[in-house]
């Protein structure tokens, strides 16, 4: 490896696992972890004990690299030092993870982001479409995940934590994420699946996922499009509202059950251009981002273009 170019590492925090890749300025990843976490969990010194010591391996794997960028999947600090609430990873909240990453390894720089964020940052640094300078980033994974680059930057709020649209009451009393995250989606399946046993197709007796229901839907199944409709229809309710807030008319979407976008986007579209008036819709673009599965690794790797 030349010495004159640049080398990053990304470290996406998962529930179970770390997923660490070497990623190179132009976004290209040039060689990828997968590290499961129930040793740190279970560990008697400690999820945050053990992650800090776990970095020494890998650093030592990659010498090359000063610059770290780790995405969290929850809150943490404005000055992005201090995870605050992470629910998957309880043990995590309230540590000082900067600190002690500074402390046990002192020539290398960390920068610690909310996972979202960091996805949105890659999709703004790497993404293929040339991403303006403003957009609005949704993934639909596990949960529901938002940012908002404004200005080419990582719009945090007042104390830090922005954006957190997946808990923006949707249809009176329900979060978003409890709507449409997986768990939601797969109720609505299970429900249009009791609702319209003559539509179910090759859905039936089957054990549901998302991934079924992406399948399904490309084979134009009628059961598995109305499902995709109803997610339309609630995200692009929360949209509208997201749209009047924040004036942005670029939305991306990623995580996992965006591979089913194209069958939300109808019922979408139309609920966004129905509620919305022409100021907000001439320049609107929904659509989906373009690192797909890497966006984790490449969003915690373009955390480093920051400066420390």
């Amino acid at each position: 490896m030349s010495n004159h170019e640049q080398y990053f590492l990304g470290v996406d925090v998962g529930g179970t696992h770390l997923k660490i890749g070497l990623v190179n300025k132009s976004g290209d990843i040039l060689s990828f972890d997968k590290v499961d976490t129930a040793p740190y969990r279970d560990d008697p010194k400690g999820f945050n004990t053990k992650f800090v010591e776990g970095m020494e391996g890998i650093l030592a794997k990659y010498p090359e690299v000063s610059k770290v960028g780790i995405g969290l999947p929850g809150l943490i600090s404005k000055d992005r030092t201090t995870t605050l609430e992470i629910p998957a990873i309880p043990a995590l909240n309230g540590f000082n993870l900067k600190g002690a990453l500074k402390e046990k390894y002192p020539s290398i720089s960390f920068f610690l982001e909310n996972d979202a964020a960091a996805a949105a940052i890659g999709e703004y640094r790497y993404g293929k479409n040339n991403p303006p300078e403003n957009f609005l980033f949704i993934t639909m994974g596990t949960g529901i995940g938002s940012a908002l680059i404004l200005g080419g930057e990582v719009f945090k709020g007042g104390r830090g934590n922005a954006m957190e649209m997946g808990h923006m009451l949707s249809r009176g009393n329900e979060g978003l994420e409890k709507l449409i995250g997986r768990q939601g989606i797969l109720r609505i399946m299970e429900r249009f699946i009791k609702g319209y046993p003559r539509l179910v197709g090759e859905l039936e007796n089957k054990e549901l996922g998302t991934h079924l229901l992406v399948d399904s839907a490309k084979n134009g199944n009628e059961v598995s499009l109305m499902v995709f409709e109803e997610v339309g229809r609630v995200l692009g309710e929360s949209i509208v509202s997201a749209i009047r807030l924040l004036d942005v008319n670029h939305v991306y979407f990623g995580g996992g059950i965006s591979a089913g976008l194209e069958f939300m986007m109808p019922s979408m579209e139309k609920t966004v251009r129905q509620f919305l008036t022409p100021y907000y819709v001439k320049d609107l673009l929904l659509t989906k981002a373009t690192l797909e599965n890497n966006a984790g690794t490449l969003g915690a790797a373009a955390l480093c273009f920051m400066e420390d």
